[in-house]
């Protein structure tokens, strides 16, 4: 495209298991803090897993008067208390802007999964008047966008993306579409997820998709690690604030970083398995090279998917390797400290991408111990490492083969 649209990404707010708002987030990752451990908001009694990453201490009356978060569920909160942080990180006043000019894209993998859980429930045990009348409005993946918007008020563009593990990165991708077009100078976008539920734990279990180290739940996710046996299940959300370069510089926005492109790809193989030889992934990352006219030299450093399953991790070293050849930038994965948010997962990683940027730091990938031949990446073990780098590309992937890669590059 032609003179494309400069993006700046000016605020970010995460609510994570490693910490709630931007501080206590990078201060964890910069540090390796692991935010694992045993599931605690239901009896896990008979579970094959019963570890996780939750969110603690979170509280929606420190972001909004409980009368009006009383009708968003738990993933909507989320979405709403990383937004207001990340309105404040970037110095926007929600008011300020013409608000029909401010989008809001926020992706979910599985949406309000919960309140399907206690109304199937009600439904089973008292009968069909006993379903909530507002359960289809509070359940939906989009809520939370529009919970959003109604909030602050915003009238631009409006969507949720759900396409699994990769919603959030498909998220920014319309972002950044909707800048470039025109259709806004600002959106607010991201992901949120809560999957930490009976059924959800169950579900995943029966796919064998966790890690089963219940003992050491810290060391449990260990992504690119030889004896990695899964990801490790988690909730949160992290919302980051895109907008016109031309009208931040003009309101004085201390800007994070640049938005230089996307990559959108499937892999056409297999509702849960990714393409063993990372063609798709690959496809993705070069497609997101060129829309940042950019060649894979330079970039220096890769935010992986890395989620710790043995099939993922070796099917993305096999896409890096395709696209960046025998050396490869040093590629990191901060999902062993924050687990598998699912939805939120892009968005979070590339909280950490855009901070490392900033600061010139590459996140570490903890629990790194056993090299895996088929994972032949400089992986950054265990320790955040100073570096000096100009562009940094952060990969997403979701089950149903989604593939979302986006580019940023630093101020």
């Amino acid at each position: 495209m032609p003179n494309k649209r400069r993006i700046a990404v000016t605020g970010i707010g995460p609510v994570t298991p490693v910490g709630i708002g931007i501080d206590p987030f990078w201060e964890s990752i910069r540090a390796g803090r692991s935010g694992a451990g045993h599931v605690t908001s239901f009896d896990t009694t008979g579970y094959a897993v019963n570890i996780c990453a939750e969110v603690s201490d979170f509280d929606i009356a420190n972001f909004i008067e409980p009368r009006r978060s009383r009708r968003m569920e738990r993933f909507t909160q989320f979405a709403y208390a990383a937004s207001k942080m990340a309105l404040e990180h970037a110095g926007l006043d929600p008011k300020d802007p013409d608000p029909s000019r401010v989008g809001v894209v926020i992706g979910s993998g599985v949406g309000g999964l919960r309140l399907i859980e206690d109304d199937t429930m009600n439904l089973n045990t008292k009968g069909p008047r006993s379903v909530a009348p507002d359960l289809i409005a509070r359940m939906m993946a989009n809520s939370a966008s529009g919970a959003v918007a109604i909030e602050f008020g915003f009238q631009g563009p409006n969507e949720a993306t759900v396409t699994a593990c990769a919603a959030s990165g498909n998220a920014m991708a319309r972002a950044i579409d909707h800048i470039r077009n025109g259709h806004a100078d600002v959106v607010v976008t991201g992901g949120t997820e809560t999957p930490i539920t009976p059924l959800g734990l169950a579900a995943f279990c029966a796919a064998r998709a966790l890690s089963k180290q219940n003992d050491d739940p810290q060391h449990a996710s260990r992504p690119f690690d030889l004896n990695r046996d899964g990801f490790l299940l988690a909730e949160g959300s992290t919302v980051m604030i895109f907008e016109a370069w031309d009208v931040a510089v003009a309101r004085g926005a201390t800007i994070l970083a640049e938005v230089l492109g996307y990559g959108l790809s499937a892999d056409a193989h297999h509702l849960v398995m990714p393409q063993p030889e990372g063609v798709g992934a690959a496809a993705c990352m070069t497609m997101a090279l060129e829309d940042s006219e950019l060649t894979p030299s330079d970039i220096g450093y890769i935010s992986a998917h890395g989620t710790a399953t043995s099939l993922g991790d070796a099917a993305e070293t096999k896409a890096v390797h395709k696209v960046f050849g025998n050396s490869p930038p040093p590629t990191s994965s901060t999902k062993s400290m924050t687990g598998h948010l699912l939805g939120a997962a892009g968005s979070t990683a590339a909280a950490a991408t855009v901070m490392g940027l900033v600061d010139q730091i590459l996140p570490p990938t903890t629990n790194y111990e056993t090299p895996d031949p088929a994972c032949d990446l400089d992986v950054v073990p265990n320790q955040a490492r100073p570096a000096k780098f100009d562009a940094a590309i952060m990969n997403t992937f979701g089950f149903g083969g989604h593939n979302a890669s986006i580019v940023f590059g630093k101020v």
